[in-house]
């Protein structure tokens, strides 16, 4: 693309689907790895499992995520990125980056303090998987 213009239907097709609330949020989980349902509610906080189950319909309809039944005894079910999805990984940085930049000092705390807690219950939950 070499010069922005005023309006993009295909911008804006992409702007409605990955702008919807936690969209971002479980696109960004799934470049970290996260795969199952339940890591998924885990790691967004305030996500609901019905406001998940929506957006990953969606994500999957627009091709974004895949969804795998391994018929294990339970059951077990992932979703994945596609090719499509995992796309997605620069634009997530660059927004990432930019929100960090221009973050006001209350964010940057409350951020500080949830990658602290998270550090913390990584920290605690380590001797249980070495054990």
């Amino acid at each position: 693309m070499d010069q922005i213009t005023p309006y993009c239907p295909q911008f804006q097709d992409a702007m409605e689907v990955l702008g919807r609330r936690w969209t971002g949020a479980i696109v960004r989980a799934m470049l970290a790895g996260r795969t199952r349902f339940s890591e998924l509610t885990e790691t967004i906080p305030d996500l609901t499992d019905r406001l998940l189950s929506i957006r990953l319909k969606e994500l999957e309809s627009e091709g974004i995520v895949t969804r795998h039944v391994e018929p294990t005894r339970p059951v077990r079910i992932e979703y994945r990125l596609t090719n499509k999805g995992r796309e997605l990984a620069d634009v997530v940085t660059l927004l990432g980056d930019w929100a960090h930049r221009h973050s006001t000092p209350e964010q940057k705390a409350a951020y500080a303090a949830a990658k602290a807690a998270e550090a913390a219950e990584s920290e605690a939950t380590e001797p249980a998987r070495q054990s």
